[in-house]
């Protein structure tokens, strides 16, 4: 991965080695930035569930490097069908207490039956990835010296001497300096702790009210279960404070299943955990043959609680940034967390590329701010909403209106013009007065 530009006369840390952290380190590598990953695990490596990336994550990946976009293609599965190829989801009734005494959900439509498509715009690829197999492609392209493993950040202190460089502080006892940081640590950011202060509403993520079961089924058996159709095409299962997605990964040969179920608290340390299949099941036993098929082929199934970041005011403090999702976790429900998280990388690679120095690196960290926050904030929020409208919890049972808004709710996501964002945030970063 040699680069013919010229180093940058500055030197930045990346705290969380994820998609956001590796993508994010790859483009700038191409640019000439000295850099240093911190991975709090030995190893990169991500636990292997499915994410989905809309239009706008495939143009970010586009336009910020080949490789990464190359890694995101390798991986890549869209659906199966090409009659399904401009389908985001099909939409069903999955929950057998929406329909009347005759079993329909709507005229001729029977609980299982496929009710609309909700179709995709923005253009640029698009499609579901297997996440531990995507990293590895992405890790394919990073230089081994750049990343140091089994580094926990605790805390960030100024350093002295009148540097204005940081220190990273890690749980091993050992420190680290740099010009800058760009904390890509995740949903339990210690970095974002740092900057809004330890007393600050925000600083850690709320439960949301949801949580999921998540799990892989081969797709011979989820053809055998459900049909071509069904298994190897994005859908969505609707019900009453639940919902259960799947859409086909690794070149076709799984499907991913992701089940969702609501509770008011979530009182457990653990954000994972075991539960029996028992349990899982009966979650779902007053639902359709369809959505009780799918549960009933999971096997060892673990509970995800879902949390989320209430807005702050800023992502930025003086030489640190948050990025991803240590600025702006969010819940699964618009698949569009891993996309904002592309889109971040993009943007602050092409911000930094611009950057002479170290005060200009901090500038570019205030001009992502400017452009960044209110779009992934706004994703944070509509994902929430989202879920309730899929759990019947938004506009209750009334299917019109679910159609309505879902045909349109994306839209503003994956029509985004990442083009003129960026020449927004370059403008904003000649004016930066420190």
């Amino acid at each position: 991965m040699a680069s013919n530009t010229a180093k940058k006369p500055f030197d930045l840390a990346i705290v969380g080695g994820g998609i956001s952290g590796l993508g994010l380190a790859i483009a700038l590598l191409e640019h000439g930035i000295d850099l240093t990953i911190y991975e709090a695990a030995p190893h990169f490596g991500e636990i292997g569930a499915g994410v989905a990336f809309g239009p706008n994550a495939g143009r970010a990946m586009q336009q910020m490097s080949p490789k990464i976009y190359d890694a995101f293609i390798t991986c890549k599965t869209g659906n199966q069908h090409e009659s399904k190829h401009n389908s985001w989801f099909t939409i069903r009734v999955g929950d057998a207490r929406r329909a009347d005494k005759d079993g329909f959900v709507r005229p001729g439509k029977k609980v299982g039956d496929a009710l609309f498509d909700c179709t995709l715009s923005g253009g640029g690829g698009r499609g579901g990835v297997y996440r531990a197999q995507f990293l590895d492609e992405l890790v394919k392209d990073l230089p081994e010296d750049v990343a140091k493993f089994d580094k926990r950040m605790v805390d960030m202190t100024e350093a002295g001497h009148g540097s204005g460089d940081m220190v990273l502080h890690f749980a091993d006892g050992s420190t680290a300096q740099h010009n800058a940081v760009i904390c890509c640590d995740g949903i339990k950011s210690k970095g974002r702790i740092w900057l809004l202060g330890q007393h600050h509403p925000a600083k850690e993520a709320f439960f949301s009210g949801k949580y999921a079961y998540r799990g892989l089924i081969p797709m011979d058996e989820a053809i055998e279960l459900l049909g071509e159709e069904v298994a190897q095409n994005s859908q969505m299962f609707l019900g009453y404070h639940g919902h259960l997605l799947t859409f086909p990964i690794q070149k076709g040969k799984t499907m991913n299943v992701v089940a969702f179920n609501s509770r008011k608290t979530w009182d457990d340390d653990k954000w994972v955990v075991t539960t029996s299949k028992e349990e899982m099941e009966a979650d779902f036993a007053e639902w359709g043959g369809h959505v009780q098929k799918i549960v009933g082929a999971m096997q060892k199934p673990d509970i995800w609680a879902l949390f989320m970041h209430p807005p702050c005011e800023t992502y930025t403090k003086g030489r640190v940034c948050l990025l991803g999702d240590a600025a702006h976790a969010t819940t699964p429900h618009q698949g569009a967390g891993a996309g904002m998280c592309m889109e971040d990388s993009y943007i602050m690679a092409s911000l930094i590329k611009e950057a002479q120095d170290v005060d200009d690196v901090q500038r570019a960290f205030r001009a992502f701010d400017q452009v960044r926050r209110e779009r992934t904030q706004k994703n944070v929020t509509t994902s929430q909403e989202a879920g309730m409208m899929y759990d019947f919890e938004l506009y209750g049972d009334d299917l019109d209106k679910i159609e309505e808004s879902y045909q349109n709710r994306m839209r503003w996501i994956w029509d985004i013009d990442l083009e003129a964002q960026l020449r927004e945030a370059k403008e904003f970063m000649k004016n930066v007065k420190l």
